[in-house]
């Protein structure tokens, strides 16, 4: 029993023997596959960078082609291995291949098709400021299975592609532009009516940094209601909408203030809070 024992060890020895130039050879091609595929993928997202302002697509390209090249690589590995009936057998039965792994990894599958048709549709841009199933915040990169978001008050969140691509998406910065409103409650007492009120309020945001005064985003203020001598006003001005947290919300916060303090040094009394 010992005898077989050691002819079958020396048996393995010989086939590791046989075969361990060509496991060598295979470790070198995948490691040359992972060093050529991470050159490579740069290369062609700084290539994409040069002829594109696309930064989303040239994200998203470097990580597919990266991981084109590693498979190729494996691939080739198996090949020198000897596991050529492997490889041969994965290309030639592709459909069949496709058909269980997309079943089995069904959302992988699906989030990656929704990562490149959003890296080619391009609803979005890198550092735009969306909403997605009522999550704002600002786009950090498209992968090759999540959106990553970065909330206003500094989380990460991880949005899977086919969430994104599925739901309602509310981009804020994309136009360049941005319209606002809140509304103001003013008594105008003795006043014939409630213009002169609405003139102040006007000029105040038209002389207000950030608010654009150009036809066809210049502010107005029509009357929702009034009763007696108390009317409400809602106030409309566009701002650019670069950056929606620190711009637009700011600004309209600064306006809603100033807009009051100016109306009560003029003597006109507030009944109700600004919205």
């Amino acid at each position: 029993m010992l005898h077989d024992m050691q002819r079958v060890l020396a048996t393995y020895w010989k086939q590791f023997l046989y075969l361990s130039p060509k496991l060598i050879i295979a470790l070198l091609i995948v490691v040359v596959a992972l060093v050529v595929a991470n050159r490579a993928s740069k290369l062609l997202g700084a290539r994409v960078r040069n002829h594109s302002d696309d930064l989303l697509l040239a994200d998203f390209l470097i990580q597919f082609s990266k991981w084109v090249l590693v498979l190729a690589g494996f691939l080739l590995a198996l090949q020198v291995i000897g596991f050529s009936g492997v490889v041969t057998g994965l290309l030639s039965a592709a459909g069949l291949s496709a058909f269980i792994v997309g079943f089995a990894f069904k959302d992988i599958a699906e989030n990656f098709l929704a990562g490149v048709i959003l890296a080619f549709n391009r609803p979005f841009q890198i550092h735009d400021t969306v909403e997605v199933k009522g999550l704002q915040g600002h786009v950090e990169a498209l992968n090759l299975r999540t959106t990553i978001i970065r909330t206003f008050d500094g989380k990460h969140i991880y949005l899977p592609n086919s969430v994104v691509l599925k739901e309602p998406l509310t981009n804020f910065t994309r136009n360049g532009s941005i319209r606002q409103d809140f509304l103001l409650s003013v008594d105008y007492g003795q006043d014939a009516g409630p213009e002169k009120v609405m003139a102040l309020i006007l000029k105040k945001v038209q002389n207000t940094q950030g608010v654009q005064n150009q036809e066809p985003r210049t502010p107005y203020v029509l009357q929702e209601k009034g009763t007696g001598t108390t009317v409400d006003l809602r106030v409309y001005f566009w701002t650019f909408s670069e950056d929606y947290r620190r711009v637009v919300l700011e600004l309209k916060s600064n306006l809603m203030q100033e807009t009051r303090a100016a109306l009560q040094a003029a003597g006109y009394a507030l009944p109700n809070a600004t919205q």
